[in-house]
């Protein structure tokens, strides 16, 4: 064969690649508003820094006359690539192939791409759009899933992974997702759960459609397995790129840095007035987050899941930190179950991948009732504190306004290891609110006793005068500076200056044992 054919050859079968399941099931998926996994890769990459590889894979199944149907590619893309220049290995479902069901060779491919991922340094992406295993190929298939799940994991920590789901993800392929650092949902197209409806139905008799079990406002509402929902695929990318803008690519390395001119000095006196003097009056925490990140920029992260609590991505003096803070606008910014957990993973991503904490604190405590406990509150919330007390990287709190009891404890204290905490002087840091200290420590005064009412009202006085305040937890040492809110954007910006360099470890050992 000359060389001219050779070429040709080389052509027809990269060709028939790229057309994936054919020209029909490509028009029917441009009908339905969809891109195809080849349109998704060169949307979200930066501009011809596609390199493919895997491109003239073919599954090697002969049951079901399954050697009669072999697809260059068979399902999946993969490759790397850069995203503003930074290095990103990637794959792609192609559902136009076989509904993008994972065989042998298609789970290899994947699990290549996340090898040279772990050995480059470099951030993993999945797009997820799969009908899952192929059923033609049994246990192949999911021991395929298998190694796909045990990169997962061995990548955690190493490497940011990151999982846009775009169409179907369910049965065991939604275990890949769920060890990923964030997931995205594409609202409209994509479902994730184990058990699909009908199956529900036949085993619970419950009545549910795919988009009420397991469509992108379930899961970033009620299950908190998404991190975000995109309204399209081209906002999908946006976010996957605005993302990795605050991460690093590796655990090694420091999060990329951004310009700025937004002076590190800047003052903003409406910051003086933005914490309520009324300490049962609720105020957005976003408000006061915003005013102090560069550029007045959050990113936040899970919005629409336990909104006590408030996680998100910024940048000080153009460096990445992560934001956790109480938010006194949704259940008076109580710890609870959900937002425990929300805030300890997000804790400990970040001090996976050296972005150091900032943390805003409001928080009355934990959430009281039947249900909390029965569900747990005392694990879930020893979550949050596991991971704050094991964090090394820089950790910063300011303490806005309430810091009672174990909360107080577990947001980010000095006790646990946080190397500077600001006060406000709005702050009441105490073992419970005064009405309920008043309650249990004069409990007998008030029994029988005429004007009880008005006894009760001043030893509340008292008390709030006495103890909700910062100044004995400085005294003692517990916080380093009371300040004025319009400072604390300088303020930070010193203590992260000085923390530049911090070094902290955690005893030798193989791993914690963190309270699932």
């Amino acid at each position: 064969m000359s060389v001219d054919k050779k070429r040709e050859e080389l052509n027809r079968r990269n060709r028939l690649a790229e057309l994936g399941g054919g020209e029909e099931r490509i028009k029917k998926r441009h009908a339905e508003g969809k891109l195809t996994a080849r349109e998704r890769v060169n949307l979200l990459l930066d501009e011809g820094s596609f390199q493919e590889m895997g491109k003239l894979v073919v599954h090697r199944c002969f049951d079901f006359e399954m050697e009669t149907k072999k697809i260059y590619g068979d399902g999946v893309v993969t490759g790397y690539g850069t995203i503003e220049g930074r290095t990103v290995f990637i794959f792609s479902q192609d559902f136009t192939v076989f509904g993008g069901s994972l065989s042998e060779t298609y789970g290899a491919k994947i699990c290549k791409i996340m090898d040279l991922a772990m050995k480059s340094g470099a951030p993993i992406i999945g797009l997820n759009d799969s009908g899952g295993a192929r059923i033609q190929e049994g246990v192949a298939s999911l021991a395929s899933y298998a190694d796909i799940f045990l990169r997962n994991v061995l990548a955690s920590g190493v490497v940011p992974q990151i999982s846009a789901i775009m169409g179907p993800c369910a049965g065991g392929a939604v275990y890949s997702p769920a060890i990923t650092d964030f997931t995205i949902m594409t609202k409209g197209i994509s479902n994730m759960f184990i058990t699909g409806p009908d199956v529900i139905k036949a085993v619970t008799h419950e009545d549910v459609t795919m988009e009420e079990l397991g469509g992108a406002e379930t899961h970033n509402t009620l299950s908190g397995v998404a991190h975000f929902a995109a309204e399209n695929e081209e906002q999908t990318f946006l976010l996957i790129r605005e993302l990795l803008s605050f991460i690093p690519d590796n655990n090694m390395e420091d999060p990329p840095e951004r310009e700025t001119s937004d002076p590190p000095d800047r003052l903003n006196e409406d910051l003086n007035s933005m914490v309520p003097d009324d300490p049962n009056q609720p105020y957005d925490i976003r408000t006061i987050v915003r005013e102090v990140l560069d550029d007045n920029r959050f990113f936040e992260v899970q919005e629409h899941y336990a909104k006590n609590i408030v996680i998100g991505f910024g940048r000080l003096e153009s460096k990445s930190v992560a934001i956790v803070a109480n938010q006194p606008d949704h259940l008076a910014g109580v710890l609870d179950i959900n937002s425990s957990d929300k805030g300890a993973r997000f804790v400990r991503f970040c001090d996976a991948f050296n972005i150091p904490l900032i943390t805003f604190e409001d928080v009355p405590g934990f959430l009281p009732g039947v249900a909390q406990e029965h569900g747990g509150i005392i694990r879930h919330g020893a979550k949050l504190l596991y991971a704050f007390a094991e964090a090394t990287v820089p950790k910063i709190t300011i303490i806005t306004r309430k810091a009672y009891g174990g909360a107080y404890c577990v947001m980010a204290s000095k006790h646990i290891r946080a190397d500077v905490n600001f006060v406000y002087p709005t702050a009441e840091i105490a073992v419970m609110g005064p009405e309920g200290a008043v309650n249990i420590v004069y409990k007998r005064e008030f029994n029988g006793a005429e004007n009880a009412d008005k006894i009760r009202q001043e030893k509340i006085d008292e008390f709030r005068e006495r103890f909700a305040n910062p100044y004995i937890a400085c005294e003692r040492g517990y916080c380093d500076e009371v300040i004025e809110p319009k400072f604390t954007r300088s303020k930070l910006i010193a203590a992260l200056r000085m923390l530049d360099k911090k070094r902290d470890q955690n005893p030798p050992k193989k791993h914690g044992n963190i309270p699932l």
